[in-house]
């Protein structure tokens, strides 16, 4: 025996020793008294929300500058001069399928007693169909159909393929009608409480799960006016079912209603604005865009207050985008308004309940019977902007007045939903992919690519991951794509002219 160890080196004794007093009860070692061995669905529930919102609402310029809303003013870096990557947004495309399987498991782990949890359950499918929304507005053609089935029972897919994004809109659409059908014909008894950080607050449940009745159709809403330009019959109708039985498909229809996550305001809970500007003591990284200052101020539109900053001089100065370097004095610039900026308990939008009557104006405008004239709606639509961002009713009035008076056109409605959406940028930017407001948009011009492209991008890139692990699929979706986020315009996006 001595003979034996002295020939076995030190390390190879320690793991003997090791493995024959420990294996035997490895599983005991290796389980975390402190850990929950099974989370409850309402508390994945409350993360996967929370992760959206910070995924979504926290970049300050990115989505923001593509807009026309905010640009860099310093430390100027891709977005200054346009040099898009695949390792660029990648964290947004990766949440969105990280929440998916988050909101797969909380269905799995409470198929057998749906009715149980039948409100968690409903609340998460209408997420999982917002992450897909999210997702292909974003880049298009995406993995839907075969995402997410990496596990034996679902058949081992690993390497999905990649849906176009013609086909993801209809079932996306479909799914969310089964969803809003099954709830016009009744709720469940499960609580989701304050874990539901959106609607849960200061409501009863049967509030609550109305709440989400009317975000799960004006999601519906907002995807039919978006394929209106290519897809008729689907999006005319779709809206007027909506608009046509409002005690069925009730609509999201006061501020009071806003789908918006809104943080504790402690750390480490701020808002994610908050959180890069102040709190990371960088407000002065961002400045408005000149083209947003210049339209609300010829416009003398009096939300202007509550957006921007006076700059030192007690005027409203927008910053051009694309510029190398930043202005000599960053306090000659406005900057964010403090609603938007400085409250640690902010908010993120993802549905403002002004938009259901920016639709509903151009519904009408387009000839679908919506119950409402397109004038009417711009106007309650208008109010429903200004009064979040308080504006009295007497300035409300002189703008309804002058120059925001409604002139039977669409572009009137466009121009005026583009500042109502401020920070939440996201849909900014599909409102101007599919309708060109503002038409005073412009490409960075300090641009890498020179003048290859006269747009903001169009798309965000594919991740690099997808390069590494899922070769094949993306890059047959990529043959289209140039530089990154330009090449194949979104299936909904008709302008022409833009390359």
């Amino acid at each position: 025996m001595k003979s034996l160890l002295t020939k076995l080196s030190m390390p190879v004794i320690i793991s003997m020793m090791i493995f024959s007093g420990c294996t035997k009860k490895f599983d005991e070692i290796n389980t975390d008294p402190d850990a929950l061995p099974d989370v409850p669905p309402v508390n994945m529930l409350t993360n996967v929300l929370r992760n959206t919102a910070e995924s979504f609402g926290g970049d300050v310029d990115g989505y923001g500058t593509f807009a026309g809303y905010i640009v860099k003013i310093q430390y100027m870096d891709f977005m200054s001069g346009l040099i898009p990557t695949n390792n660029t947004y990648g964290n947004r495309w990766y949440n969105c399928y990280y929440n998916n399987t988050q909101i797969k498991d909380i269905l799995a782990k409470t198929e057998d007693k749906a009715e149980l949890y039948k409100n968690v359950r409903t609340v998460s499918r209408i997420w999982r169909n917002y992450m897909w929304f999210l997702l292909t507005e974003g880049w298009r053609d995406v993995p839907y159909s075969e995402a997410l089935k990496g596990l034996p029972e679902d058949g081992s897919i690993l390497l999905a393929k990649y849906d176009k994004q013609e086909d993801i809109y209809p079932a996306v659409m479909a799914d969310l009608k089964v969803i809003a059908d099954e709830m016009a014909a009744g709720i469940g008894e499960d609580e989701l409480g304050d874990f539901d950080i959106i609607y849960g607050k200061d409501r009863t449940l049967q509030e609550q799960m109305l709440a989400w009745q009317k975000f799960c159709n004006s999601l519906r809403l907002r995807m039919a006016m978006r394929i209106s330009g290519v897809s008729a019959s689907l999006a005319k109708t779709t809206i007027e079912e909506i608009a046509g039985n409002p005690a069925k498909y009730p609509l999201i229809e006061g501020n009071d209603e806003n789908c918006y996550v809104y943080f504790p305001g402690t750390l480490p809970y701020f808002d994610p604005w908050y959180n890069s500007g102040v709190y990371g003591k960088r407000i002065d990284n961002w400045g408005l865009s000149d083209i947003f200052i210049d339209h609300m101020l010829e416009m003398k539109d009096p939300r202007i207050a509550a957006i921007a900053t006076k700059n030192n001089v007690g005027a409203y100065l927008g910053y051009k985008n694309g510029l190398t370097s930043g202005p000599e004095k960053l306090d000659t610039i406005s900057w964010i308004g403090d609603k938007y900026m400085r409250d640690p308990a902010g908010f993120v939008p993802f549905y403002k309940s002004c938009e259901t009557y920016y639709i509903l104006a151009e519904a009408a405008m387009l000839g679908y019977n919506v119950g409402i004239t397109a004038k009417d709606a711009y106007e309650k639509a208008v109010h429903l902007s200004m009064a979040e961002n308080s504006v009295s009713q007497t300035n409300i009035d002189t703008y309804l007045a002058g120059a925001g008076k409604w002139n039977n056109t669409k572009e009137r409605i466009w121009w005026d939903m583009w500042v109502a959406l401020f920070k939440e940028n996201y849909e900014a930017w599909s409102l101007y992919r599919r309708t060109g407001i503002p038409s005073t948009n412009y490409p960075s011009i300090n641009s890498i690519y020179g003048k290859a492209h006269n747009d903001q991008p169009w798309r965000a890139p594919y991740p690099n991951s997808e390069y590494v692990n899922n070769t094949a699929n993306v890059e047959a979706a990529a043959t289209e794509v140039k530089d990154y986020v330009w090449g194949k315009q979104m299936w909904w996006d008709t302008r022409k002219g833009k390359f």
